[in-house]
């Protein structure tokens, strides 16, 4: 790297400094570099993180099962995510999974209001930084307080809604807002990308989930789907988001009811298979 100052012996350039208090410009030239070595190929891997990594930096182990590829496990597309398969083979990213079973397990499914309570704003990002750094969910916040399922339902919304791409976008919006029967709506998310059409299909089993507790949580497939529709696009103006929020919910209301009523089919038809 050689830098050099602008100098001069030149009466005319004398003159031009000459009462100026600013010193010459400085030109700075990067030559090109001269010990140049491949340490290690690295790859990142859907389905096992980070892959090649030579020995001398690999992460501390808390931190060796990193849930993106970016810094963030928020905010960024599903193709640099670590992904897993739920029950219904859908490849889905394993943050959610983990926040799904955590809420399972500490019975969000039972509590009033899952998913519409707004949870505490210290808490989520606490454990949003856990899950950006990690991929972990831990077992209380700063102050030892044990973390909320509300906290658990409020950063799936999230993660949703801070997708680079709404989850609904691709679709079009006036065949969305003329969907009316059940039928018009799972044929219309025929039209998503496998991985969209997999989350879809994740995030409504689990607003089924939710409105299947309909007697204990008070939020039956409308009140979910109210909750979720907003976090499904991304309308620049709020009139606009306003207005086709409305239709969304619409939208995700007929797949809820979809996916109880088949269950239901399912669950008769099992019941007939033990009678005969």
């Amino acid at each position: 790297m050689d830098i050099g100052a602008g100098g001069g012996g030149g009466g005319k350039a004398e003159d031009q400094v000459a009462g100026s208090s600013e010193q010459p410009q400085q030109r700075m030239k990067i030559g090109w570099p001269t010990e140049v070595r491949h340490v290690a190929h690295v790859t990142f891997d859907r389905f096992h993180g980070f892959r090649g990594v030579p020995t001398e930096l690999q992460p501390e182990p808390a931190l060796a099962k990193a849930p993106s590829a970016s810094k963030t496990a928020f905010g960024v597309s599903t193709e640099s995510m670590q992904c897993a398969h739920d029950a219904r083979g859908n490849s889905v990213p394993s943050i959610l999974l983990h926040l799904q079973r955590r809420l399972y397990d500490q019975g969000g499914l039972a509590t009033e209001g899952i998913f519409r309570v707004a949870a505490d704003g210290a808490q989520e990002q606490h454990v949003r930084h856990h899950l950006d750094l990690a991929g972990t969910i831990p077992d209380d916040d700063d102050d030892g307080a044990a973390v909320d399922v509300h906290c658990l339902a409020g950063l799936i919304k999230a993660w949703f809604r801070e997708l680079p791409d709404g989850l609904l976008d691709a679709l079009p919006e006036e065949e969305v807002a003329r969907c009316a029967s059940e039928e018009e709506a799972g044929r219309l998310c025929g039209k998503l990308a496998p991985a969209k059409a997999a989350l879809l299909d994740w995030a409504v089993q689990l607003m089924a989930d939710v409105a299947s507790e309909e007697g204990r949580n008070r939020m039956g497939s409308r009140n979910v789907a109210m909750v979720f529709a907003p976090n499904m696009t991304q309308a620049v103006d709020p009139l606009t988001a306003l207005k086709y929020a409305v239709q969304v919910m619409n939208f995700l209301n007929l797949l809820i009811e979809r996916a109880l009523r088949q269950r239901r089919q399912q669950a008769a038809s099992a019941t007939a298979k033990l009678i005969s």
